[in-house]
């Protein structure tokens, strides 16, 4: 089973940068598409990026194109988003997932399982 825990969260000035961890447990990420997706209360959860583990390929979200960066480390079995000049509007919860592939994870509406997330807040 394929266990996801997400850390790097926490209270950031807006402009300012964090980055965020997902350590991947019971897979190797080198076979798998990992992607970031962020809530905020009330809204439904939002895509960000994928990163694909077989060929290191990426995809984001208008949203977040040139500010967030997305990257892996297979040592460490672990993927990073790198988040720069956040915004008041970046507040949210934000969540790592796995899929088996880019239809399942980003494509098409994910239906896998989700771990507890991590809580950015941005202040202004």
């Amino acid at each position: 089973e394929v266990q996801l825990v997400e850390s790097g969260g926490g209270l950031v000035q807006a402009g300012g940068s964090l980055t965020l961890s997902c350590a991947v447990s019971g897979a190797d990420i080198g076979n798998y598409v990992i992607g970031w997706f962020r809530q905020t209360w009330g809204k439904m959860r939002e895509r960000l990026s994928c990163i694909r583990g077989s060929d290191g390929s990426t995809r984001y979200a208008d949203s977040v194109k040139g500010r967030f960066t997305i990257s892996s480390d297979s040592g460490k079995n672990t993927v990073y988003l790198r988040m720069n000049s956040l915004k008041l509007e970046d507040a949210a919860v934000y969540y790592c997932a796995a899929g088996e592939s880019l239809e399942q994870l980003w494509i098409y509406p994910y239906e896998g399982s989700w771990g507890q997330g991590t809580q950015i807040i941005v202040s202004s």
